[in-house]
C-alpha cells in the first residue's frame, strides 16, 4: 500500500499524480476505518480534504511552511501525512491522539484549535510576527471551512489580513454550504488567467506606466482598471466582497483535484500577499453513508441516544413549543447534536440557525425576547461561554427572558480540554438575575425546562451533562427552582448540582453501612440558592459540595459563602465545609466517568473525603 510508504510530507513529492489518486482512495478507507473502530471522531469534512491536504503539503513544507487548520474537524488527513498514521487506533483515547491539532503532538500543528472561525485571526498574528524583525520569514497558509465563514471573528480576521498587507494565503474550503458561486466555463478559464503569477505581474506592471503617463495617466489607469473589473463580472460572480477587504481572489478550484491544486497554490505564493484561493470540496467524499447523509454527511459519528438528557431536552421543548407559540428555538450551526431537528420538523418556521455565531446568537435572542417572542438557545457549554458578554449585558442587563439550555456541560470525555463544559457554573452565576439549574434526572430536566418557560421572569440557564440520564418516579422530582431533599441523617450533608446527586446518594450508601449518617440534598438551582436548603447543611458537622465544573468559585464555594452567612445570623457553630470539584487546569480527553473518578468525584471518591475530614 502506498499509505504505508508515506511517513512525513517529504514522503510525497516522489509519487506521480496516478499514485496520489491511489493514495487518496487508501487515506479515505483508513479513515473510515479508525473512526469506526474508535466509535467517535470526525469523518465528512475530513473525507472531503483528502486532496487539499496532499496538495498543500506537495507544495508547501510543512513544519517550515505554517499550515493552520480551523477547527481542525478537517486535520485528520493532515496527522496521517506528519507521521501520526499509527497512532489512529488511539484516536480520542485516554492518553491517545487528539481528535484535534495538538501542539504536544507534533511541531507540524501550530494551534489546538476546536472552536470555529478563529484560524483566520491566529494568521494575522503569525503573518505579523513572521514578517517583522524578529521573525523567521515562514509563510503562513490559513484552511477555513465555509462553516466557520459564519461566526464574526472570521470576518474581523479577513478585513485586518486583507488591510495589513500581510502575505498569508487562506484557502477557504467551501464544501457547498454557502459559498459556492456558479461559473461558467469561460468564467472558469478568467479565473485561471486571473491566477497566474504571470498576469498579475503584468497588470501591475501596466498600472504603473499607465500612471507615469504625463497628464492623463490616472485617468488612463482608472479607465484599465474599470474595464478588468467590468470583464471580470460579466463573465463570473462577483469577487469583489474579498477585493474591498484587500486579498487578492482566485478559484473557485475542484479541491479534488491535486495536480489543479497545487497549480492554484504555487500560484499563490508567488503572488504573495494576503489572498483567498477559493476551493469547492464535495463532504463525506467517498464514503456512501457520509455522501448520502443529508443533514451534516456523518460530520460526526452519532447523535442524540434514547434516554440522554439531549432526548429529554427535545420532548420538553416540542411540549413547550405546542402550549407556547412565542417560543423560538435558536441554534448556532448545531441543531442535530443539541436535539433540535424534532422541534424543527414540528415547527419549522420556529427554529433559527445563525450559523457558528453564538455572540450574535444571544444578543439577537435578546431582541426577540423585547419584540414578544420566548428564546430558547440550545447550545454546548463550552461554546455559549464564548459569549458571555453578551449574555450578562445584552441578555441580563436588560432583564431579558432567555432560556439557555446548555447540552455538553461538565466533563464531556472524548473531544479533550476545549469541550469540557466546566466554566459555564463559574460565569453564569455571576450573572445578575440570572437562573442556573442543574438537573439530577431525565424527569428533572423537563420539569425544569417547563418551569423556566411557565414561572421566570429573566433569563434562565439550563445545563446537562453528555452522559446517560437517570430516571425516577414523578414523586421525586423537584419543584419550582428549589432544592429537594433526598435522604436525611445527622454528621454529614452532601450538597450535589446536577449528575452528581447519584454519586453523593451511592457514597452516601457507602457511608451509612460504615454507621455514619448522612444528609444528601439535590441542589436543582446554583442561583437562586435555596435557603432552606443552606440552613439544613448548616446544621451538620461537616458539609459537602459536590459539582461537575470549576471548583474554584463554582457553585459550591457560593453554598458555603451562604452556609457561613447563615451561621454568622443564626449564630450557631459553624460546620466543616469541603467543596469538591474540577481543579482549574485543563483537562485532557478521556471516558467522563474515569476523569471523575481521577478527580474524586465519584461515589468512593465523596465517601474517601469524608472519612478524611471526619
Amino acid at each position: 500500500m502506498l499509505l504505508e510508504r508515506i511517513n512525513s510530507p517529504e514522503d510525497l513529492r516522489s509519487l506521480t499524480h496516478a499514485e496520489l489518486d491511489d493514495l487518496a482512495t487508501e487515506i479515505r478507507e483508513f479513515i473510515v476505518d479508525a473512526v469506526n473502530a474508535c466509535g467517535s471522531g470526525h469523518l465528512g469534512s475530513n473525507l472531503g480534504a483528502v486532496e487539499l491536504t496532499i496538495a498543500l503539503h506537495r507544495v508547501f513544507e510543512s513544519p517550515r511552511d505554517i499550515l493552520l487548520w480551523d477547527t481542525g474537524h478537517q486535520a485528520y488527513v493532515h496527522k496521517i501525512l506528519t507521521g501520526r498514521r499509527d497512532s489512529f487506533t488511539t484516536l480520542r483515547q485516554e492518553g491517545g491522539l487528539s481528535g484535534y491539532p495538538s501542539r504536544s503532538e507534533s511541531p507540524h500543528d501550530w494551534i489546538e484549535n476546536s472552536h470555529a472561525s478563529t484560524v483566520l485571526s491566529y494568521a494575522h498574528g503569525l503573518a505579523t510576527a513572521q514578517q517583522s524583525e524578529h521573525g523567521d520569514g515562514r509563510r503562513v497558509v490559513a484552511v477555513i471551512g465555509d462553516g466557520s465563514m459564519t461566526g464574526g471573528m472570521a470576518y474581523e480576521g479577513l478585513n485586518n489580513l486583507g488591510h495589513s498587507g500581510r502575505d498569508c494565503i487562506i484557502v477557504l474550503n467551501d464544501n457547498g454550504r454557502s459559498y459556492a458561486p456558479t461559473v461558467s466555463r469561460l468564467g472558469e478559464s478568467l479565473n485561471k488567467v486571473r491566477s497566474n503569477p504571470t498576469y498579475v505581474r503584468e497588470t501591475t506592471r501596466m498600472e504603473r506606466f499607465l500612471r507615469r503617463v504625463p497628464l492623463v495617466g490616472r485617468f488612463l489607469n482608472r479607465g484599465f482598471n474599470a474595464t478588468r473589473t467590468a470583464a471580470r463580472e460579466f463573465w463570473t460572480e462577483p469577487v469583489t466582497f474579498f477585493e474591498q477587504l484587500g486579498l487578492f481572489y482566485s478559484g473557485p478550484f475542484d479541491g479534488h483535484d491535486v495536480r489543479e491544486l497545487e497549480r492554484a497554490f504555487r500560484n499563490a505564493s508567488e503572488i504573495g500577499g494576503p489572498q483567498v484561493v477559493h476551493v469547492v470540496t464535495q463532504k463525506g467524499r467517498g464514503y456512501a453513508p457520509a455522501e448520502n447523509d443529508s443533514v451534516k454527511h456523518l460530520h460526526d459519528v452519532g447523535g442524540v441516544k434514547p434516554g440522554s438528557y439531549t432526548a429529554a431536552f427535545t420532548e420538553a421543548l416540542i411540549k413547550a413549543g405546542e402550549n407556547h407559540p412565542e417560543l423560538v428555538a435558536i441554534t448556532a450551526a448545531m441543531p442535530d447534536s443539541t436535539g433540535l431537528l424534532p422541534f424543527a420538523e414540528r415547527f419549522p418556521d420556529r427554529m433559527i440557525d445563525v450559523g457558528i455565531a453564538e455572540q450574535h446568537a444571544v444578543t439577537s435572542a435578546a431582541g426577540m425576547a423585547m419584540g414578544g417572542l420566548l428564546p430558547v438557545f440550545a447550545v454546548y457549554s463550552t461554546f455559549l461561554t464564548r459569549a458571555i458578554d453578551q449574555v450578562n449585558l445584552d441578555v441580563a442587563l436588560h432583564g431579558q427572558k432567555v432560556i439557555f439550555c446548555l447540552d455538553r456541560a461538565g466533563i464531556t470525555g472524548d473531544d479533550g480540554a476545549s469541550h469540557h463544559g466546566v466554566l459555564d457554573m463559574v460565569l453564569l452565576s455571576k450573572v445578575p438575575g440570572m437562573t442556573v439549574l442543574a438537573p439530577s434526572s431525565y424527569q428533572e430536566l423537563q420539569a425544569m425546562l417547563h418551569d423556566a418557560v411557565e414561572l421566570a421572569d429573566g433569563p434562565v440557564a439550563i445545563r446537562w451533562p453528555k452522559t446517560a440520564a437517570r430516571n425516577v418516579h414523578a414523586d421525586e422530582v423537584g419543584v419550582g427552582f428549589r432544592a429537594r431533599r433526598w435522604r436525611e441523617g445527622d454528621d454529614v450533608c452532601i450538597l450535589a448540582v446536577g449528575k452528581m446527586l447519584e454519586a453523593a446518594l451511592a457514597a452516601a450508601d457507602e457511608l451509612a453501612a460504615e454507621g455514619r449518617s448522612v444528609t444528601v440534598w439535590d441542589a436543582r438551582a446554583v442561583t437562586p440558592v435555596d435557603l432552606d436548603m443552606i440552613a439544613d447543611a448548616a446544621r451538620h458537622r461537616l458539609v459537602l459540595t459536590v459539582e461537575d465544573g470549576y471548583r474554584d468559585g463554582g457553585a459550591g464555594a457560593l453554598f458555603a459563602e451562604h452556609v457561613a452567612a447563615h451561621v454568622d445570623e443564626a449564630d450557631v457553630p459553624m460546620p466543616s465545609v469541603s467543596v469538591l470539584g474540577v481543579p482549574t487546569r485543563f483537562i485532557a480527553q478521556a471516558k467522563p466517568d474515569a476523569i471523575l473518578a481521577e478527580l474524586g468525584l465519584d461515589a468512593t471518591g465523596i465517601a474517601a473525603e469524608v472519612r478524611r475530614r471526619s
